[in-house]
């Protein structure tokens, strides 16, 4: 079976450059398997996704040389990606264990492309749930000031796992800025798409007493800037003023789930790539 891989770019709109990476895959007798593409009139960029295979391991090295070269000419941010690669993740969670499971459970029966390397938390409620999939499991408590030496240990269990993707699975801590720097780009957040009208404790009961009429989730990457990084995905569900607040708890913790769910596989399957503030998700 011939080895296959994935290329993301993204550069200023200009005509020819479809032409020429399709041509450099041909020269180096390239299957083209799946190809999509995006021009955004607004920021006047081009986005392009190319699954393509090889006729051998070692040819890999001689097409990112030759893309490299014409990567300079088109302006390109660019990245070629072994698609047959499993992303490994590290989850953080707190003590809303809705969307570990939900991951958990699609990562262990093949649903999800990926491999946990390790779940870890402020508090030790899923260590059990942890334990059952055979997922190593980090108590890694704040208490006081100690939150600056918490993240380092975060970021060592990052370094030494080789984790690709932080996942905050209703991890209900605050990154520091410096933390968000070092995740930048490989750390996904999911929370309720209440925010800002219904921030703090128990966003459900107040949007119950404010007769919501559409709750939802929405999963973004982590930035410096609290809730307001990159969207990848969001999903809405209807509700009605005959729910309570625990039907509703229940109806968004569905929701938060499988948004944070999609927007990881968008993201492990390199179908993400950033526009300035926005993301191009191709599907």
């Amino acid at each position: 079976m011939r080895p296959d891989y994935i290329l993301t770019l993204s550069c200023p709109d200009r005509t020819g450059i479809v032409y020429r990476v399709s041509g450099l895959l041909y020269e180096l007798g390239c299957n083209i398997l799946d190809a999509q593409q995006f021009g955004d009139e607004e920021s006047r960029r081009f986005f392009l996704r190319v699954h393509f295979d090889l006729p051998t391991q070692t040819e890999i090295e001689i097409l990112e040389e030759g893309f490299a070269s014409l990567a300079d000419a088109f302006g390109m941010d660019w990245q070629v990606h072994d698609a047959r690669r499993r992303a490994r993740l590290l989850v953080l969670v707190s003590r809303q264990g809705h969307c570990l499971n939900d991951l958990l459970f699609r990562a262990h029966s093949g649903q999800l492309p990926v491999d946990i390397a390790a779940v870890a938390s402020n508090h030790e409620d899923f260590t059990a749930m942890a334990a059952s999939y055979g997922i190593p499991f980090h108590h890694l408590p704040i208490s006081g000031d100690a939150k600056p030496a918490q993240e380092r240990r975060i970021l060592e269990l990052v370094e030494r796992e080789r984790i690709d993707l932080v996942v905050l699975a209703r991890y209900m801590q605050i990154l520091s800025p410096e933390m968000c720097r070092a995740l930048a780009g490989r750390a996904i957040n999911i929370h309720h798409s209440f925010l800002p009208s219904f921030k703090g404790a128990k966003p459900y009961h107040q949007a119950h007493q404010r007769g919501v009429k559409i709750i939802g989730a929405t999963a973004h990457y982590v930035t410096g800037d609290l809730d307001e990084g990159p969207i990848i995905e969001q999903d809405v569900a209807r509700v009605d003023h005959s729910m309570t607040p625990k039907e509703l708890v229940r109806l968004g913790s569905d929701t938060e789930s499988q948004v944070l769910a999609r927007a990881v596989r968008r993201h492990v399957e390199h179908r993400v790539v950033l526009n300035g503030h926005r993301t191009v998700v191709f599907r």
